[in-house]
Order: C-alpha cells, then structure tokens, then sequence
C-alpha cells in the first residue's frame, strides 16, 4: 500500500474523531481554515471581500462556505458536502428513572440509521449549549466523551430468539442508553463540561455518537471503518483540497450543509438561502452588476458530494447489473433517472474529462433499477442556485451504520478530484 493513501487518510480519520457533531465538524474546519490563512466573515455584518482573498463563513455553527477568489474569474468552481450523519439526538428532560433499575436519557432518532449498528457500543454525547453569561446568551460545544462512557445494551438471545431473523426495533423503548446506576444528574454533567452552572443552562442540541476508534484493515490496510465516512470523508477532502490549491479563473468554493440527513429543509440545509445569500454578497462586493451575476452563473460549475455503496460481496443482487462499484475503485460519478443525482451527460463529460487529463480513477455509479436510492444536495442546492451539477463519492459498505468502511486509496482520489477542479 503506497504511504501516500494512508497518510491522507488518517488525517481524515483525525478530522472524523475531532468531529463528533456537526458542530464540531464545522469549529474543526473553521480551525484549518485559521491555520491555512482564510478570514472569517460574520453573515450578521457586511462583508469585505477582495480579489485575491481567501475567506469562510459558518451559519448555525453548523454549515460553513469556504472560498478563495483569484484576481479575475468567470464563475464559481463549488464542491458541497454535508457535515451530519444519522444518530440519536437527546432529549430535554432526558433522566428515564425508575426505582431499582439504572438510569437511562431519553433520545430520539436523527435520520435514517441502522438502528442495530447502536447496540453494545461505546457511546457518547457531544453539541453545543447555550448558558447564560454575564446577562447574555452565550455558545459553547461540548463532548461529554472525556467524563463519561454510556450504552444501549442489547437483549440476550435467549430472551430475544427473533433476533437473528429480524425484528422492528422500538426507539422509545430500546434504544435509551444507560447512563448512570447512581445519583449522577445529566445536566450536573452537561454543566460541568460547559464550564457553567446547571442553572445557567439554558439550552442545547446533543447528539449520541460513536466512541469505537477508526483502524485500517484488510492484508495491506487497503479498507479503513470508522464512524461518520458518510459525509465528513467528503467534506473533509473539499476543505482540504480548498486549502492547497491555487484557482485560476474561478471562485473556488466549499460548502458544507446541515440536516441533509433529516432533508435540507433547515436555514443551514442545502434548501436555504445560504448559498445563494453567500454568493450573491460576494458579487456584490467584487462590484458586479445584475447582468453580470448572471453571467458569472452561467459559468459556473459544482460537485456535489455524497457517498455512494459498494457492491456487498454477500449481497451483489443490491448493486446494478453492469456498473458495479467497489471500495478502492476510485471516484463514484453517480446518475439517477429520477433525478435524486444532478449528473447528466453534459456535466459528466466534464469532470471525466478532468479526471482523465489528471490520472485521477472513477467508475460510475447507478442504483440498481428495483432498489431505491438515497439524495443528496445537488438537486436541493440547485433550487436557489442553479448552476451545471454533477454528484460524485466513493463507494463505501454500511452507509449509515454508526461504524461504516470505505477503501483507503478513495480518500486520495477525491482531493485529486477536488484539487483538479478548484484549479481547473
């Protein structure tokens, strides 16, 4: 295995394990960004962007657009990508007690998830807060994960002899973890990892995620698993190819959405104005006249970047017949009839192109025709900014277990996508 695609990505899996919500995901990119010379915009101020600039802007905490503007451009180069994936969301008021038997949190489901990936797993929490400060409302993350450990245990098969055939699995009843067996009160714990007091917390957005380190498997490490591949792997290469390339004649632009997992339906979903309101200001700034926004749309181009499956060794009759993907197989260019992917012949003759003049593999990616696919953000997006739209990612296994696997080598093909693109 060349040194090259395991380097790349464990640095994926380190942003992976610094993200444990979306929240996290977006401070831990804002952080790159810092580092990498970008400046940060508040969406509630005017902006101040120049020609030769590299900036970013977050909404929500959640979602964040990265762009860096050469001296002249003829449009936008966008890579989006999404920074949630499904999980188990806490409730207020969470402490499920009854007397002789340990405390549980009372939890909802956030997306569509393999419920069964959940069971007898290290779990923990982590969001954000909003206290009370000073007479202020105030922000802050959290991650419960370095106080505490909490489980969603299963039922021993010889309670549950329908559990190897399969059985409808209740939220409210069974996926509640253990939190504690004493008199630990859940918001003393929240609090504490806030810094505040527990009468100070006003609010928060708490999710459950995945403690289970990622590892490299297979003979040579040529597979790697890991909780949230589905979508951070593909946010993470869009940043990271933003940071290390140089455009020429476009806006080179990364945008990472909230909720595409709960529909985009949100103002930090690709559904909302934060595209188009971010875009448009920059026009605006840059000094650009109706007409030519127009113009500057008609020029432009984005990918958008979502994972697609492998084809299972145990269950190849799930993949298409004649366009089979494959874990290291390179790039997904991913078509739908219905719509649900935005590739059409015109915007994947495109990026083949590009990826051919670049050496970069792909393969193509359809559903099979009797087994319905997910969406994605390409086709919400291009509600408020219609622009030419292709979706790509990489063919992974167990997309939306808590613990998913990809191929090594596919982390290195889609920054040579990305790159390519930014500097195309």
């Amino acid at each position: 295995m060349d040194q090259k695609y395991l380097a790349d990505t464990r640095r994926l899996l380190n942003y992976i394990m610094l993200s444990p919500s979306p929240f996290h995901a977006v401070s831990t990119a804002a952080a790159e960004l810092d580092a990498s010379g970008f400046t940060p915009l508040d969406e509630s101020k005017p902006f101040n962007v120049k020609r030769g600039g590299r900036y970013y802007v977050k909404r929500n905490s959640s979602a964040l657009i990265a762009f860096s503007i050469p001296s002249s451009f003829s449009g936008f180069n966008i890579v989006s990508a999404h920074t949630d994936s499904p999980c188990f969301k806490v409730k207020w008021n969470p402490e499920v007690k009854a007397a002789g038997f340990p405390t549980r949190l009372n939890v909802e489901a956030y997306g569509g998830m393999i419920m069964q990936s959940w069971f007898d797993r290290p779990l923990s929490i982590a969001g954000r807060v909003f206290i009370k400060r000073n007479g202020k409302v105030e922000e802050k993350l959290v991650n419960l994960g370095q106080k505490f450990t909490i489980v969603i245990p299963n039922l021993a098969i010889h309670q549950n002899r329908e559990a190897n055939n399969g059985w409808k699995i209740s939220v409210q009843k069974e996926m509640l973890p253990i939190f504690s067996d004493g008199e630990s009160s859940f918001l003393d714990e929240v609090a504490s990892s806030a810094e505040c007091r527990k009468e100070d917390l006003l609010d928060y957005d708490l999710f459950l995620y995945n403690k289970t380190a990622p590892v490299f498997w297979g003979a040579e490490g040529e597979f790697f698993s890991s909780p949230k591949i589905d979508d951070l792997g593909c946010a993470w290469t869009a940043l990271e190819a933003l940071k290390t390339s140089e455009p020429k004649d476009k806006i080179a632009m990364c945008a990472l959405f909230d909720n595409e997992e709960t529909g985009s339906g949100t103002k930090q979903g690709a559904l909302s104005d934060f595209l188009l309101s971010v875009t448009e200001r920059i026009m605006e700034n840059l000094g650009m006249g109706v007409e030519d926004k127009y113009i500057t749309y008609a020029g432009s181009r984005m990918i958008s970047a979502d994972n697609g499956h492998a084809v299972h060794p145990a269950w190849k009759e799930k993949s298409d017949i004649t366009n089979i993907p494959r874990m290291n197989g390179g790039v997904l260019l991913k078509y739908s009839a219905s719509q649900k992917y935005t590739t059409d012949a015109e915007s994947g003759s495109y990026v083949r192109n590009l990826m051919d003049a670049n050496n970069i593999p792909y393969q193509i990616f359809h559903n099979n025709s009797d087994v319905a696919g997910g969406s994605t953000l390409g086709n919400l997006s291009g509600q408020k900014v219609s622009i030419r739209t292709c979706d790509v990612g990489v063919a992974q296994l167990a997309m939306h277990s808590c613990y998913e696997s990809a191929g090594t080598k596919d982390t290195t093909a889609l920054i040579s996508l990305f790159s390519s693109f930014f500097k195309d």
